[in-house]
């Protein structure tokens, strides 16, 4: 064995010689246990609004409708085609596609993937993305192949008066 480690790193006989100086015990079992519940009660309190927000939401009291915002005659818009809009906002691009005489359906048009546009092809009746070539279900929104997990958010719409109107975006049900 060295000398080196043959040493006492100090003078004293044990190795507590720390404990009984100055300031050295101040977080001990009682310090520690109260430092934690504060710091619960911390986050306990900033996580409310949160808690508010996500029991609105569970509750359906986050069901918003936007004024109405027309969209089109419904003379112009043939059976099979569809037409582009803005929904909630001006920058919130979306997509309605009138199915059979009575039946239209509207969705926001950006990828759930990577939020490239979505257009509609008449032709072979899907929905695609072609960024990555997702394909959704014109029916429900879902997606059919491709990348995308998650169906487009809905936009649902009332027919009055000979015209088509946008009333609010289906909230995304996992």
């Amino acid at each position: 064995m060295s000398e080196k480690n043959n040493k006492i790193p100090f003078n004293e006989d044990n190795y507590t010689h720390n404990i009984e100086r100055n300031n050295e015990r101040k977080l001990d079992r009682r310090g520690f246990m109260k430092t934690l519940v504060g710091a619960a009660g911390v986050f306990a309190v900033s996580s409310l609004p949160w808690g508010a927000v996500a029991a609105k939401e569970l509750m359906g009291l986050g069901e918003k409708e936007y004024p109405h915002k027309k969209i089109t005659e419904v003379s112009k818009l043939p059976i099979g085609d569809a037409v582009e809009f803005k929904f909630p906002g001006d920058h919130d691009d979306a997509i309605l596609i009138r199915l059979s005489e009575n039946k239209y359906v509207a969705y926001q048009n950006a990828c759930t993937h990577l939020r490239c546009p979505v257009f509609w092809v008449k032709e072979q009746g899907e929905m695609i993305c072609p960024c990555h070539h997702g394909k959704f279900d014109v029916e429900t929104g879902s997606p059919t192949a491709g990348p995308p997990r998650r169906p487009l958010p809905e936009i649902q719409v009332k027919v009055e008066n000979g015209a088509i109107f946008a009333v609010r975006v289906k909230r995304y049900e996992a």
